[in-house]
């Protein structure tokens, strides 16, 4: 099992940017496949960004697309979301998932494993 801790989060303006970090504790976070996702107060969770183990394939919701950046360093168990141009909508808490099997990167119950959530405010 994976336990993983978000920070980063804030209140920022629109078009600043934040760097969020999602800390995985084992010695096995080589072998998850990781990811990020958001809920928006009264919305349902929704996929941002996507990796895979070695850090070489990303995938990305159309809606943060060439704003938001994840990587990951196995070497410190962290993988990141760096979020750019960040507008009011981007408003939410921000959850990372990890899992070693993952059917659809960009479905929730593909992940086992859920941080406690971080929250994100832009201010317009």
């Amino acid at each position: 099992q994976v336990q993983l801790v978000e920070s980063g989060g804030g209140l920022v303006q629109a078009g600043g940017s934040l760097r969020l970090s999602c800390a995985a504790s084992g010695r096995t976070f080589s072998t998850y496949i990781m990811a990020w996702f958001r809920q928006a107060p009264g919305k349902e969770r929704e996929f941002v960004a996507g990796i895979n183990r070695s850090g070489i394939s990303t995938k990305y919701a159309d809606s943060v697309k060439g704003r938001f950046t994840i990587s990951r360093d196995n070497a410190k168990n962290t993988v990141y979301l760096q979020m750019n141009s960040l507008k009011p909508e981007d408003t939410a808490v921000y959850y990372c998932a990890g899992d070693v099997q993952v059917f659809v990167m960009t479905t929730q119950g593909s992940y086992d494993f859920w941080g406690q959530g971080t929250q994100v405010t832009v201010s317009s």
